[in-house]
């Protein structure tokens, strides 16, 4: 290939696109593994062959359509990782029914606001994880389900929601039980769910995913079969899966990481799908590695970082492990160096991209070197194209900043009911518009040097928060660091830094400036430093600077304050 001289990259690939719904896929892999071992959910003791999750999912679906539910329907899910979760995404793709993925994390008022934004008539919910009561705040929001017939709802709060299935054992009132509904398919239902294979459609909307913006309420990414059911095979095919492979599965499902990037990559090409937890614990991703032989490893930077720094660590035998995404935020080089060493995941891949893409746009490969697997997020996949674009929409030169656009198969059909919004994110000519900053070198690599909206202009230089961020990491009492910027009236905006050690280090302001002096240009050394043991991050492992920037500004009010 000659060397682009423009900021621009298109995704080639031998093969065609899947051009089918996930329920007729899924089927033809069930038939061609039946007994491979399909799911494995260790903290609730699932253990399932290919042929034995098909008849789980037929009889979830077939009970569904006893209750009503018909194609294009919203149904809700809400709860952690668990089998019920990867059943009601397969069921309700096989029926046609949309599957609204909510927040575990949500409070009662983003609850009302999901379920009202997309009008569901049906929500499947856990009982309750860590401190979030589920069926509480589901009978504080609707106090009529107390007295209402299951699926007979009239809600005031919720007046689209109809029927509510709870997860366990135990009996609520207003509420059908999983188990139950998953009984109550007959003859009927069953030559219904076979109709349907053959009438739904690869562009039928299947999944509505809420995108956590930093300001504003929720917007709901519309995706298809055809969107995900992609996405998620070309990602096992970047991994080298096969119906031999063991995925460990640490990432939410409720995120695209979890249900396409992990559910639908495995499904695609036969391999098994190992849950060690209902949510990240490092510790028990470590031990599921070891138990089950897993070949591949999901997850965003804080979690490896998380497990590489456990005390138990060195105790572990890891060395199943080949490959595996690291996606959700930007890698530190000196984080995925220790995974490809300790690890043994010399085919981990990076991947880049937003949920409305359902969600990879951008990923490396195995044979890319070292430096390309830690400086950027490859090259476009097959299918999309990729572009870097200035203020005024031209593509620039290559080497350049700009804005980050795609498009292609993997572009979702707009935000849920918000045509506004969609415009604001999709131009008249189909590119979907990131809001992030990268460049694009000769040979279509993508570098992400920050979010437009991060970018720190410090009297009147740009400051890129990533480059600041990979020179820290550089400093061995570091354990990560975020960079962002916060208002000053003489410079415009000002450095800030939250740093988190190694355990056991110490250190002081004083002495990380000594550290950047003469090592980076004077105005990206940050004026204000803060040492922390965690930061606010969102259920997916994202960090939110806007609520660390509130955070220091409060401090830094305060501080003068008192000195006042």
């Amino acid at each position: 290939m000659k060397p682009l001289a423009h900021s621009y990259y298109c995704g080639t690939s031998d093969e065609q696109i899947i051009y089918e719904t996930i329920g007729v896929y899924f089927d033809r892999i069930c038939a061609q593994f039946p007994t491979t071992d399909a799911l494995v959910v260790r903290h609730q003791d699932i253990r399932w062959t290919y042929q034995e999750l098909a008849q789980q999912v037929n009889d979830l679906a077939a009970g569904l359509l006893a209750l009503g539910v018909e194609p294009g329907d919203r149904v809700g899910i809400w709860g952690p990782n668990s089998y019920e979760w990867v059943m009601v995404q397969l069921a309700t793709a096989k029926i046609g029914a949309i599957m609204v993925c909510i927040n575990p994390a949500y409070r009662t008022y983003e609850l009302e606001f999901a379920l009202n934004k997309v009008e569901c008539s049906m929500l499947i919910t856990a009982e309750h994880f860590k401190t979030s009561a589920y069926l509480d705040m589901l009978n504080h929001l609707a106090p009529e389900l107390a007295n209402s017939k299951p699926g007979e709802l009239k809600s005031k709060a919720l007046p689209h929601l109809r029927q509510v299935i709870r997860m366990g054992d135990e009996a609520t009132p207003g509420m059908f039980n999983f188990a139950t509904v998953c009984s109550m398919g007959g003859d009927k239902e069953k030559k219904r769910l076979k109709q349907l294979q053959a009438e739904l459609k690869p562009d039928d909307a299947i999944n509505i995913q809420f995108t956590s913006g930093t300001t504003g309420n929720p917007k709901g990414a519309t995706l298809s079969h055809c969107n995900i059911l992609n996405n998620g095979y070309l990602t096992g095919a970047a991994m080298g899966l096969s119906n031999e492979d063991r995925l460990c599965i640490p990432v939410p499902l409720y995120h695209c990481f979890g249900m396409v990037l992990s559910v639908l990559a495995c499904v695609a090409h036969g391999a098994t799908m190992v849950f060690p937890s209902a949510a990240f614990d490092p510790l028990e991703t470590l031990k599921t590695v070891q138990q089950e032989k897993c070949t591949a490893l999901h997850g965003v930077p804080t979690m490896f970082i998380t497990e590489l720094d456990h005390p138990d660590f060195s105790q572990f035998d890891l060395s199943s492990l080949r490959t595996g995404i690291m996606a959700g935020a930007p890698c530190p080089v000196e984080v995925m160096k220790r995974v490809l060493a300790e690890m043994h995941m010399e085919d981990i891949l990076i991947a880049y991209g937003q949920t409305e893409l359902s969600p990879i746009n951008n990923m490396t490969l195995p044979n890319d070197s070292l430096e390309r697997r830690t400086e950027t997020v490859g090259r476009a996949m097959p299918w999309a194209e990729v572009k870097i674009v200035d203020e005024e929409g031209h593509v620039v030169p290559v080497g350049e900043k700009g804005e980050i656009c795609t498009r292609g198969y993997s572009v979702m059909q707009g935000y849920w009911n918000d045509p506004e919004r969609t415009a604001e994110t999709i131009d008249k000519s189909g590119w979907l518009h990131s809001g992030d900053l990268a460049t694009m070198d000769e040979a279509g690599y993508v570098r992400i040097v920050g979010r437009i909206k991060d970018m720190i202009i410090r009297g009147g230089e740009n400051v890129y928060p990533r480059e600041i961020e990979e020179f820290l990491y550089q400093h061995p009492a570091i354990s990560e660091v975020q960079v962002f910027g916060i208002p000053d009236d003489k410079m415009g905006e000002e450095v800030c830094a939250w740093v988190q050690l190694n355990a056991g280090q110490t250190m002081s302001e004083e002495e990380l400036k000594a550290f950047c002096k003469d090592k980076i240009t004077h105005f990206k050394i940050p004026r204000f430093i803060k040492f922390v043991d965690e930061y606010p991050m969102t259920v997916t492992g994202k960090i939110q600077k806007f609520v660390m920037r509130e955070e220091m500004l409060k401090d830094l009010a305060s501080s003068s304050h008192s000195k006042g």
